[in-house]
C-alpha cells in the first residue's frame, strides 16, 4: 500500500505517542518497518492438538498434528475467484473472537453440581472435571491472542476483539470479575475459600464427580481417569496471572449471563446458598434447597422433583467458608460490572454505554474502523430456556442503524451469543407483547442488506462455519467454540479487500497457549493443558465432533463487495493501522514482551 506521505506518517506517529505515552524516537522506527505476515505465530495454521493414545480404562492422552491451511469457501461469491487476489489484498480490520469462556468458581455453594447425577446429557454444564481449571485455561487463551496479535496472513495488528457471551458460568459476581480481570490482564485469586480446596472433587462422598486425589468408585474412575493429588491444591496454590487482551475488547450477553445455568431463573434460596457457608454434595440435598423456589412456582418441576423423591430435605451438605463476593449478580449488574475495568485496553463499557445503564438496553454499536462497524445484540431470553431469540425492539433498531451503515458505504459486524440454528426460543411471560424473532425472520433481515458481511457468534461450543444467501451475494455465519468442552479453542478473524470487487473473511483457530501433553509444574499453562485433556474425555458427549470439519476451521470466506471499496482509501488504512500498532507496541512494553 503506497498511502500516507512521509509528513502524514510523521504526524500519525506523532499522534501515537501522544496517545500511547510512548516517545517518538522509539515509536517512529518502529511504525515504519513494514508489516509482515506472523507466520511463526502459534496458531492452528502451524500445529493442532489430537486425541492421543489409551493412558488408562478409556481415558486418552492429547498430542500435536500437523497444522491446517485456509481452505477457501465459495458458497456466498458462487464463481471462482481471482487467483492474483493473494498479491494485491489489503487488511481492512483484523479482529479476535472470544466465546463461551464459562470462567468457573467451582467451590462456591451456588453451583448445583448434584444435578449431573439426574441426567449426565441434559445437566452436563452443571459439573466438568475440569472445573477447577477454567481460570487457568481463560488466561491461557488470553496469551493466545497475545500471541497472535498480529494477523498470519497479513501482519496488520489486532483492531479489537470481541466476546460472545456466556462469560460467567453460574452467574456468580466473583466469577464476572474474574473473566474481566482476565481479559484486563488482572491477576484472580482462586483460592475463594481459604488454603484448603473446599467442594466436590475433595469429597469422598460425592462419588459420582471426578475425584482426582482418588477418583475410584466412581464412573469417572471406572472410565479410567487419571489420580492426580496434587491438582485441587495446584489449582489455588497461586494467582492465575493474565497477560491481558492486545486490543480493546466488547462484550455482549450469554444465556449463562441471564440465567442459572443458562435456563433458570434465579430463585431466593439459590442467592441466599451461594453467600453461605453450606454447600451440597447430593442430588437429594441440592433439589430440596437450591430447587426449592422453582419447585413451589413451577408446577413441572415440582412433578419432577416428587417423582424422583427429592423435595423433602435431608442431610447431604458440607460446611465451607463463606464468602460475599460470591453473590449472584443482576440483569444489569452484568453491564455495570464493565465500567469496572482498566482503561487500557478498554474501552470502558466494553461497548455498553451509560444510555445502556440509564435505559436497561443491552444492545450497542461501536466502530472498529472508520468503515467497519459492530453491532452486539442480546439474544439471551430472560424468561427460561438456554436457546434465544431476537425482541422486536432490538430487531427495528437494528434495522434502523444497518440501513444508515448501508448509506454510509459502512461495513457490518453483527455479534450475538446465539447463533441460527438457537434462535427459536419464544418462551414469554404471561402479558408481555413483545414480538420474538427466529433465525429464519432474523437471516432474512440481515440479507436485505448487503452491507452485513459476517455474523459471530458461540453458544453450542463448536466450530461451524454457514453460508447465507440471496440472489446476488450474502454473508457469513461464524460460530466459534468455548473455553471449557474440547477443543478449547477460540478464533481471529480477518477481513480482507482482495481489490477484485471481492471481500474475504478468514478464520484462524486458536489453542489456548499450553502444551498438548500437560506437565506437573502447576503452572498456568499446565493446568491449561490438563482442562483441555480432561475435557477430550467427557464420555457422555463427543468432543471430537466440537472440533468442526475442515471448513469451519482455517477458512477464507470470500464474498462479492457490497459497494466500491475505493472509498477506503490506503492513506486511512495505513493510519488506522500506525493508530493500532502504536498501541499494540505500548502494550508489548508494558508487559515486557
Amino acid at each position: 500500500m503506497t498511502g500516507l506521505s512521509r509528513r502524514q506518517f510523521l504526524h500519525a506517529a506523532v499522534a501515537a505517542a501522544a496517545s500511547t505515552g510512548l516517545s517518538l524516537d522509539v515509536l517512529a522506527p518502529e511504525l515504519a518497518r513494514a508489516a509482515t505476515p506472523a507466520q511463526d505465530a502459534p496458531t492452528t495454521l502451524l500445529q493442532t492438538i489430537r486425541q492421543g493414545s489409551i493412558l488408562s480404562g478409556r481415558y486418552r492422552a492429547l498430542t500435536t498434528g500437523p497444522g491446517e491451511p485456509y481452505v477457501p469457501r465459495l458458497d456466498v461469491l458462487r464463481r471462482s475467484p481471482a487467483a492474483g487476489r493473494t498479491a494485491s489484498r489489503r487488511s481492512l480490520l483484523y479482529l479476535g473472537h472470544l466465546s463461551d469462556l464459562h470462567v468457573i468458581e467451582a467451590q462456591s455453594p451456588g453451583r448445583i453440581e448434584p444435578m449431573i447425577v439426574q441426567d449426565h446429557s441434559a445437566w452436563g454444564s452443571a459439573f466438568h472435571p475440569q472445573d477447577p481449571l477454567s481460570p487457568h485455561a481463560t488466561a491461557a487463551m488470553v496469551q493466545a491472542f497475545s500471541d497472535a496479535r498480529y494477523s498470519p496472513l497479513t501482519g496488520a495488528p489486532m483492531s479489537a476483539a470481541i466476546v460472545t457471551g456466556d462469560s460467567a458460568d453460574m452467574h456468580s459476581h466473583l466469577e464476572l470479575r474474574w473473566y474481566i480481570d482476565l481479559m484486563d490482564g488482572l491477576p484472580v485469586d482462586p483460592a475463594t475459600g481459604g488454603a484448603e480446596w473446599q467442594g466436590v472433587q475433595a469429597w469422598s462422598e460425592a462419588t459420582w464427580a471426578y475425584r482426582p486425589g482418588d477418583p475410584r468408585g466412581g464412573a469417572f474412575g471406572d472410565y479410567g481417569f487419571p489420580r492426580l493429588p496434587d491438582l485441587l491444591a495446584q489449582a489455588i496454590d497461586a494467582k492465575v496471572e493474565s497477560v491481558g487482551l492486545p486490543a480493546p475488547w466488547y462484550a455482549v450477553y450469554g444465556n449463562h449471563d441471564t440465567l442459572l445455568l443458562g435456563t433458570f431463573d434465579i430463585s431466593p434460596q439459590l442467592r441466599s446458598l451461594a453467600v453461605g457457608a453450606r454447600k451440597s454434595y447430593t442430588l437429594d440435598a441440592t433439589a430440596s434447597t437450591a430447587l426449592e423456589g422453582w419447585a413451589a412456582s413451577t408446577s413441572v418441576l415440582s412433578q419432577a422433583l416428587a417423582a424422583l423423591g427429592l423435595a423433602s430435605g435431608g442431610p447431604g451438605f458440607r460446611d465451607v467458608a463463606a464468602n460475599p463476593d460470591r453473590y449472584l449478580f443482576a440483569q444489569r449488574e452484568f453491564m455495570a460490572e464493565h465500567f469496572r475495568t482498566e482503561s487500557t485496553p478498554g474501552p470502558v463499557g466494553h461497548g455498553f454505554t451509560a444510555h445502556n445503564l440509564a435505559s436497561g438496553e443491552t444492545w450497542w454499536q461501536a466502530d472498529l474502523s472508520p468503515r467497519v462497524r459492530a453491532f452486539g445484540l442480546d439474544t439471551c431470553n430472560a424468561v427460561a430456556g438456554p436457546d434465544g431469540a431476537v425482541p422486536e425492539s432490538q430487531m427495528r433498531w437494528l434495522r434502523a442503524q444497518l440501513e444508515i451503515a448501508q448509506r454510509d458505504q459502512v461495513l457490518a459486524l453483527i455479534f450475538s451469543h446465539h447463533n441460527s440454528l438457537t434462535l427459536e426460543n419464544r418462551a414469554s411471560r404471561p402479558g408481555a407483547d413483545e414480538k420474538l424473532y427466529g433465525a429464519e425472520e432474523f437471516v432474512a433481515m440481515l440479507l436485505e442488506f448487503p452491507v452485513v458481511v459476517g455474523w459471530l457468534n458461540g453458544h453450542t461450543h463448536l466450530n461451524q462455519i454457514l453460508a447465507h444467501t440471496r440472489a446476488t451475494g450474502g454473508f457469513w455465519e461464524i460460530t466459534t467454540a468455548s473455553c471449557i468442552d474440547f477443543p478449547q479453542q477460540q478464533q481471529v478473524v480477518e477481513l480482507v479487500d482482495n481489490r477484485d470487487g471481492t471481500l474475504s473473511l478468514f478464520t484462524t483457530v486458536l489453542d489456548h497457549a499450553s502444551p498438548a501433553v500437560p506437565g506437573s509444574s502447576g503452572s498456568v499453562a499446565d493446568l491449561a493443558s490438563r482442562s483441555r485433556e480432561l475435557a477430550a474425555n467427557d464420555w457422555a458427549e463427543t468432543p471430537l465432533m466440537r472440533r468442526g470439519s475442515p471448513l469451519d476451521r482455517n477458512t477464507e470466506l470470500l464474498l462479492p463487495a457490497p459497494f466500491d471499496l475505493g472509498v477506503i482509501t490506503d492513506l486511512q488504512l495505513e493510519a488506522q493501522h500506525v493508530a493500532e500498532r502504536a498501541r499494540i507496541l505500548a502494550y508489548e512494553k508494558e508487559r515486557g514482551l
